[in-house]
């Protein structure tokens, strides 16, 4: 997945000022930066979900596969280009099962009941939750604790068995245990997808990706292998970042 020249904005507010960037297959990039540089802005960009908000532009390019993700469906992407959240945002009103079903039901994919059955169970294991959650399918996903919210809305995105998955600051509201949960989870999906994360933690960043992507003001200052952005950053801006001299 890339993006080429990519700009982005709120009104009169240009957020992305023309952005590059190519982000590998079945590798995890991390995006840094201080609050307000256009982290989340960047990755609302590629499943198209910064134009669900009034008043925003958007212009340049975002392609997948070679194709524009602006001549796609936006429905159909978003079965390519999954999201999780901040905050966890389990639907309030579905059981744990309807919840990771209701992508599956929605576009279609899932046959016959125990082929639903099937595929529901399959992506809560990919998330790690199957075994915690087996016995109460369908209770109230509202009655699980965050970090298990968390992971469902990660199995509700992989159910539709996506290419790419964005994850924007998915641990900054769980604790420690939940926290390192997640990080062995995008340590195992990214044998089977590319994953986007944003995050504030660097120490996060430093264990869970291969390339990193700092941004400052709204512009890609560097994207390198995570170990050259931690160790030898090539931009003065990237070392007084990472180093804590600003931030």
């Amino acid at each position: 997945m890339e993006v080429r020249g990519l700009r982005a904005g709120y009104g009169s507010n240009e957020v992305l000022k023309g952005v590059t960037a190519r982000f590998l297959e079945k590798a995890v990039t991390a995006i840094i930066g201080p609050s307000g540089c256009g982290k989340s802005t960047l990755v609302r960009c590629l499943n198209r979900m910064h134009e669900t908000a009034p008043g925003t532009t958007m212009s340049g390019q975002v392609v997948l596969y070679g194709r524009d993700v602006l001549s796609l469906d936006p429905v159909v992407l978003r079965r390519h280009v999954g999201m999780v959240f901040q905050r966890p945002n389990p639907f309030p009103n579905m059981s744990i099962f309807d919840n990771v079903a209701s992508g599956l039901v929605l576009n279609g994919i899932a046959g016959g009941r125990s082929e639903l059955e099937g595929r529901v169970e399959a992506s809560l294991r990919q998330a790690s939750l199957w075994d915690e959650v087996k016995d109460r399918l369908r209770r109230s996903a509202l009655g699980l604790s965050g970090g298990q919210q968390q992971r469902l809305c990660i199995a509700r995105a992989l159910a539709v068995s996506p290419n790419v998955l964005l994850l924007d600051e998915p641990c900054s509201a769980l604790d420690p245990i939940a926290t390192a949960r997640i990080e062995e989870l995008v340590l195992e999906l990214k044998k089977q997808l590319t994953i986007v994360i944003v995050t504030h933690n660097m120490q996060q960043a430093a264990r869970v990706s291969d390339f990193t992507a700092f941004m400052l003001l709204g512009e890609l200052v560097e994207f390198s292998a995570t170990g050259t952005i931690f160790t030898k950053p090539s931009d003065k801006r990237t070392e007084d970042y990472v180093t804590g001299r600003f931030g």
